[in-house]
């Protein structure tokens, strides 16, 4: 059951996602090479309690972090530990916090120091961009699959594949509402987009093919072929003038 927020909700919801943005920006700042992944997951969970949030992922279905941490290969859902950046690593963050019984959450991808390569470099420009695309999708009297194919399209065009095992989400109350939100599909195929719809939209793209699989920990999703990974997400709401981004500091 798909449920539409009220605009009491959005302001909760609003205020989870200013703390995730902010979040956000601080471990974006702290992260060097050198610098172990754990430390990154004490900094996000001091500054959400600070706030006066809860981390939305440590202990959710057992997961032992405040922040996902996922390096090169990592698709999504790495846990942070001793290992340390280097660089050129490309490292994808996945953050979300609680506010009044209200889920923020967002994801953004970076390397530390410079790419390793242009071709690692697009990939990051272009999925951060994806997500802009499928926003642009999310309109009132439109069809979930028209910010699936925005995702798809755009990615595609530039040579990189979507994975397909794990997707956007709708978000509010919980971490993971329905719908789902894939981002591959068809135009004018799937939900009507209504206002009052809030959705997790969350590209997460391949420099190669588009399999993945999860490693022995149980959580830490990677590319099949090995190949570079990277993962944006912004929770968004949507009302009759459109879409507005939650998880963005401006």
């Amino acid at each position: 059951m798909i449920e539409l927020k009220s605009a009491r909700d959005r302001e909760k919801m609003r205020r989870a996602g200013r703390v995730v943005a902010e979040v956000l920006a601080i471990l974006r700042q702290a992260a060097v090479a050198g610098m172990a992944t754990r430390e990154l997951d004490a900094i996000a969970e001091a500054e959400i309690v600070r706030r006066g949030a809860r981390p939305a992922f440590k202990g959710y279905h057992g997961y032992p972090a405040s922040v996902c941490v996922s390096i090169n290969q990592e698709v999504v859902h790495g846990i942070p530990g001793p290992r340390r950046l280097q660089p050129h690593d490309l490292v994808s963050l996945d953050l979300g916090a609680i506010v009044d019984g209200f889920v923020g959450d967002a994801a953004i991808s970076f390397f530390i120091d410079s790419p390793p390569n242009p071709r690692a470099a697009e990939l990051v420009r272009v999925t951060e961009a994806s997500l802009y695309e499928g926003i642009k999708a999310f309109r009132p009297g439109g069809r979930l699959g028209d910010i699936s194919h925005a995702v798809q399209s755009l990615c595609e065009a530039h040579g990189f594949s979507v994975v397909r095992d794990y997707v956007g989400h709708g978000i509010g109350r919980a971490m993971h509402e329905e719908p789902q939100v894939p981002n591959f599909g068809s135009p004018g195929q799937g939900i009507l987009l209504r206002p009052g719809l809030a959705l997790a939209i969350e590209p997460m793209v391949n420099l190669g093919g588009w399999e993945v699989e999860v490693l022995s920990d149980g959580w830490t999703v990677v590319t099949r072929d090995g190949s570079l990974s990277a993962h944006f997400e912004h929770t968004v709401f949507l009302d009759e003038n459109g879409p507005e981004i939650l998880t963005r500091l401006d």
